[in-house]
């Protein structure tokens, strides 16, 4: 019996952890099938976008959407009834279910969309027909800044080629098409129309630019609003500007090599019709 013993512990220690195995499941199985109180989270209405909607657009019913948002974390500026921005204007770019905020739309006072909805009170909206060229190959969209260069035709003004910078960090308020005849019989094509935000004076340069010369935009990058200042290139002024300069030394050596005559020993004398070069001395 003595030698059966410790079979017989380990067959009552095998015994306990299976029933105590089997109570710990059956433990867990009713804590799982009991749930635990829910907080319930306070939401409010919160007014957003339904689609992708460009600035200047004139907010309609179909264009908001009301959606549950958590309480404590709503935006500063923020609406809750849809109608009340029936009728408003955007002042920016919006995403889908993005929210509508006061700090995005335009004063009530304006209701007319478009690009006068957007512009700056103290600024005109001046538009431009560009080819896919000057129109930087159609990479510029609204909300874009620009640097606007005009080349001078020399047989319109008599004067030199000349290339400007007229105006810089031109806020681009629209972009788009229309169709343009250029001769009685031939068919209708698309012609780019850039419109941009200039004060009148910058007006009356574009104006003019537009008129006497050929414009190129530049795209410039959203982080740069340095007003450039430049002093124009002339044919001369691009042909000397990869030019190889000389040393001052070596330019005056040659300089004078060019200017100062080699002396010359030698005489010629004259005996009737006969002329003979006589040499004397030596040469330095």
């Amino acid at each position: 019996m003595p030698r059966y013993r410790p079979f017989l512990i380990l067959g009552v220690a095998v015994i306990i952890a299976l029933v105590t195995s089997a109570m710990m499941y059956q433990w867990l199985n009713q804590a799982k099938a009991q749930p635990g109180p829910v907080q319930a989270i306070k939401t409010e209405a919160l007014s957003v976008a339904t689609a992708e909607l460009p600035w200047g657009t004139k907010l309609t019913r179909e264009m908001i959407e009301v959606i549950p948002f958590p309480a404590g974390n709503l935006p500063e500026g923020y609406f809750q009834d849809k109608e009340l921005l029936v009728g408003r204007v955007v002042l920016v770019n919006l995403k889908r279910n993005e929210s509508i905020l006061e700090s995005k739309l335009a004063p009530i006072s304006i209701t007319t969309g478009g690009v006068s909805a957007v512009t700056n009170p103290a600024k005109r909206a001046m538009a431009v027909k560009v080819d896919e060229v000057v129109g930087v190959a159609g990479f510029i969209k609204p909300g874009d800044r620009v640097d606007v260069m005009v080349t001078i035709n020399p047989s319109r003004s008599g004067e030199s080629v000349l290339a400007k910078l007229v105006l810089s960090n031109t806020l681009v308020l629209a972009t788009g098409t229309e169709t343009e005849r250029k001769g009685g019989n031939e068919k209708a094509t698309p012609v780019t129309v850039i419109t941009l935000e200039v004060t009148p004076e910058e007006a009356e340069k574009l104006a003019l630019a537009t008129t006497e010369g050929k414009l190129r935009l530049a795209l410039r990058n959203p982080m740069n609003t340095d007003v450039a200042l430049t002093k124009g290139a002339t044919i001369n002024s691009l042909l000397s500007s990869y030019r190889v300069f000389e040393k001052p030394e070596k330019a005056q050596e040659r300089s004078k090599k060019l200017v100062e005559p080699k002396a010359d020993n030698r005489v010629e004398i004259i005996k009737g019709g006969t002329v003979t070069s006589v040499k004397f001395g030596h040469e330095m």
